[in-house]
């Protein structure tokens, strides 16, 4: 590449505000040379890189942004530790085709196998991905709208979540909800069915919501709704933070 050829590649770079593909031309056009590539090769080489590295710089924001209580990943995920999940229907989630058709993944379980790690793990796969993201357990989610409701605004912070691409509702089931409280969580799933998606983990069944939220006929229609267009994973076994403690940690006796 000549001297003036490449202050012109650095002119237009900045002016394109492309600072990765002026890092990368002279490189490229080095083995465009010496691997026989045509202008349409390199130039989309070239485009490449650009679009990678701003795809990361983006992703890491979004990731911050979704408010994750930490930064978990499929590759970190103990699969021989939790056999009832298989790691290629976890890759197939990977892939985020759900997220193009609005669909559900729900995660059901005991405490500590893995429903909040994977959970985590695929929405910040889709927040590296482009996506917009939110993580919030279900009662955040339903503090943030009762806010909302009391402050007279329910529907317009209903709509603005419906703008975010995915949502993350972890610990459904942990706390009973009340009456109003399980209503604005149906409000929740019902104005994002068939049009955004969600992860959702709980550590109760299905059979078991009733007892989270009061009335067998809401969360019927609330069942149906969320898993209508949903991939339901049950994971099965002993809580993985309990591993490796001793009879007298998981049932305080004392050998004597």
């Amino acid at each position: 590449m000549t001297a003036g050829t490449a202050s012109e590649l650095a002119s237009l770079s900045r002016a394109l505000k492309a600072p990765r593909a002026r890092e990368v031309a002279a490189r490229l056009a080095e083995t465009a040379r010496d691997e026989g590539w045509d202008h349409e090769t390199y130039l989309a080489a070239v485009l490449a890189e650009e679009v990678s590295a701003r795809e990361g710089h983006g992703g890491e924001a979004r990731v911050k942004g979704a408010r994750f209580p930490a930064v978990k990943t499929i590759d970190d995920f103990d699969f021989k530790a939790q056999p009832s999940v298989k790691r290629t229907t976890i890759a197939h989630l990977a892939r985020l085709d759900f997220l193009a058709e609005a669909q559900n993944v729900v995660f059901l379980g005991p405490p500590g196998t893995g429903k909040t790690h994977l959970s985590i793990a695929l929405a910040v796969q889709a927040a590296r991905r482009g996506h917009r993201v939110a993580f919030a357990t279900a009662h955040e989610w339903v503090n943030r709208l009762g806010e909302a409701k009391r402050a007279g605004r329910l529907d317009a912070e209903l709509e603005r979540l419906s703008r975010i691409p995915l949502l993350v509702v972890d610990e459904v089931g942990y706390i009973p909800f009340d009456p109003e409280a399980a209503a604005l969580f149906f409000a929740l799933i019902s104005s994002r069915y068939e049009r955004r998606s969600m992860i959702v983990s709980s550590n109760k069944t299905f059979s078991a919501w009733a007892e989270i939220f009061g009335d067998p006929v809401a969360v019927a229609a609330m069942v149906d709704r969320l898993v209508h267009h949903a991939e339901v994973i049950v994971l099965k076994g002993d809580s993985y933070r309990l591993r490796g403690k001793g009879e007298e940690v998981l049932t305080g006796s004392k050998q004597r």
